[in-house]
Formats: C-alpha cells, sequence, structure tokens
C-alpha cells in the first residue's frame, strides 16, 4: 500500500517494521479467530496468543536473550520479506502507519521510527490524504481490533472526529 513512498527494496533493507522488541510487542497485529485458524494450519510452525475474540503472533519463544532491546524476526518474515501474500496483516500493509484512538477521536499516525520514512513525511501526508486515509478509517469500522490506543511519540496524520 506504501509503494509511492516506500520502495520494497527500502523495506526489505531494513525489516525493522517484521521485529519487535519486548517493549513493542503492543504493535504486533491483532487479528480475528476466523484467520488465526486459517493461519494454523498454512503455517504450523507459527505461535499466536488468543485473547478473547481475537488473537496475535506469540513471539516470545523467539528471544534468545533477556535484554529488553532485543529484536524477534516475525514468524512469516524468513529474511527475504513476508511470506502471507493475500493474507498479509492490514497493519503490517500500512506499517509505518498505525490506527490509533485519542480520546473520542480515531486518528492515522505515523510511528516515529521508521528510518526510512525520516525525510518523506510530506509525501506520507499526501498518501493518507488522497488515497490511503479513507481506506484506513473504513477498516477501522470493520475491524475496530486494528485500533490501536494513541502513543503521544507518534504523529497525527489525519483525525476522524467522534470515533
Amino acid at each position: 500500500m506504501l509503494r509511492k513512498v516506500l520502495s520494497p527494496s527500502e523495506c526489505a533493507k531494513c525489516k525493522f517494521c517484521c521485529s519487535h522488541r519486548r517493549a513493542s510487542l503492543w504493535e504486533t497485529p491483532r487479528f480475528d479467530l476466523t484467520l488465526l485458524e486459517k493461519l494454523k494450519r498454512k503455517y504450523p510452525f507459527a505461535k499466536f496468543k488468543v485473547y478473547g475474540d481475537y488473537a496475535t503472533m506469540d513471539l516470545s519463544g523467539r528471544y534468545k536473550t533477556d535484554d529488553p532491546e532485543e529484536e524477534a524476526l516475525c514468524w512469516f518474515n524468513e529474511g527475504k520479506g513476508c511470506i502471507l501474500g493475500e493474507d498479509k496483516f492490514f497493519e503490517c500493509a500500512i506499517w509505518p502507519l498505525s490506527l490509533m484512538q485519542k480520546g473520542s477521536q480515531l486518528v492515522i499516525a505515523l510511528a516515529p521510527n521508521c528510518k526510512a520514512l525520516s525525510s518523506k513525511r510530506e509525501e506520507m501526508q499526501k498518501l493518507v490524504d488522497e488515497e490511503l486515509g479513507e481506506k484506513m478509517f473504513v477498516h477501522a469500522e470493520k475491524f475496530p481490533l486494528s485500533v490501536k490506543d494513541y502513543r503521544e511519540d507518534y504523529y497525527i496524520l489525519k483525525v476522524k472526529e467522534a470515533y
């Protein structure tokens, strides 16, 4: 979805969005239990955690040390990019953008730690304003699990009132 701003080769070199420190596990994608069953059948090596009516990846077994800054690569990235294809999580497809709730507002926010975008904030703003913003808001209405709580270090690009 972000190819107009970030090339696949830029992303492939970095892989930052495909790995998580323990402190950033809140960013792992959330998905419904129907998709969970499909993923378990297709990718029996992957581990998941279920929280009531949604699931997320369980990366705890991927860490090799107790260092909170250690990165654990996503189950679905084998070093060459995502293997999920059509099953790729929406949250992964839009990262470093995030759907977040800030009070009664639904916001589209830009993660502060995407190195490839440090000089492309204006391009991301244009992409959200002209193409991606409304698609993201529609997705949030259909899949509220994808909406995370707002974090102050994220840069707000678009706001929808009275969420």
